[in-house]
C-alpha cells in the first residue's frame, strides 16, 4: 500500500539524517504531530508538501510513494 511505503520511507530518510521528528517538522513548517501521523501511516501530505519532502531528501516523489526503488 502506498501510505505504508510513504510512512516507512519518510521515517527512514529522516533517521538517515539523524533528525528528530521535531527537526523535520521545523524544516517543513508543520507540527511535530503531523510528522508523527505521516510516519504512522495515519495521514498523508498534500502534493505540494510531498514535492517539498522529495526536494529536502533529494529523492523522487515516486520513491517516497513507493512506486520505485
Amino acid at each position: 500500500m502506498i501510505e505504508i511505503k510513504f510512512a516507512e520511507r519518510v521515517k527512514e530518510l529522516r533517521l538517515d539524517k539523524e533528525w528528530r521528528q521535531k527537526d523535520l517538522a521545523q524544516f517543513m513548517h508543520v507540527s511535530t504531530p503531523t510528522v508523527t501521523r505521516w510516519e504512522g501511516g495515519v495521514q498523508e501530505p498534500d502534493y505540494l508538501t510531498l514535492a517539498l519532502l522529495a526536494q529536502l531528501f533529494s529523492v523522487s516523489t515516486d520513491y517516497l510513494l513507493g512506486l520505485c526503488d
